[in-house]
C-alpha cells in the first residue's frame, strides 16, 4: 500500500470518527482534521482556511439543538474520498422536530492525512427550504409548479 493510500485511510477513518462523535468541544479538534488552508464549500459557505472552517462550526452549534451526522457510506482512492451521510438535528427557532438532511462529501487528503479539500453536495430547496413554516409552503408550490 502506497504512502498516499495509508494516510488517506487513515485520515477518512479520522474524518469519520469526528464527524459521528461531533460536539461543540470537539471542534477544537479540527486542526488534527484539516490542513491550515483547507478549501470548504457547501450550499452556504465557500471558504479557505481552518480559521473560517471553524466559524462554520461555530455558527452551526449556535443555530441548531444536537447536531450528529450518521455516514452511510464511504469509498476511498488515492487521495480522495467520497462519503454519504445523514444529518441529524433540530432547528432552535423554527421547530423542536428532528430534521434530517442527506447528502454527500468529496474530500481530497494532503501527505499527512489531513483535509484540504471538502465539498458537501446537498439540496438546499428540498432537504431545508421545503421544511421551514411559509418558506417551505412556497418552496413547495415552487416544485410543483416546476414539474407541470
Amino acid at each position: 500500500m502506497s504512502e498516499m493510500a495509508t494516510a488517506t485511510d487513515t485520515g477518512l477513518e479520522r474524518v469519520v470518527v469526528f464527524f459521528e462523535t461531533l460536539s461543540l468541544e470537539s471542534t477544537a479538534q479540527l486542526t488534527a482534521i484539516y490542513s491550515a488552508d483547507a478549501f470548504f464549500k457547501d450550499p452556504f459557505n465557500e471558504v479557505r482556511g481552518i480559521h473560517a472552517i471553524t466559524r462554520i462550526f461555530a455558527h452551526m452549534f449556535a443555530q441548531v439543538n444536537a447536531p450528529r451526522f450518521i455516514v452511510t457510506t464511504r469509498i476511498a482512492q488515492g487521495g480522495e474520498a467520497f462519503l454519504t451521510w445523514d444529518f441529524r438535528f433540530s432547528m432552535k427557532r423554527f421547530s423542536s422536530a428532528e430534521q434530517c438532511i442527506r447528502g454527500a462529501t468529496h474530500l481530497k487528503f494532503d501527505a499527512d492525512g489531513r483535509v484540504c479539500f471538502h465539498r458537501d453536495y446537498w439540496d438546499a430547496a428540498e432537504e431545508l427550504y421545503e421544511k421551514l413554516p411559509v418558506l417551505g409552503a412556497l418552496m413547495r408550490g415552487l416544485k410543483n409548479a416546476a414539474r407541470r
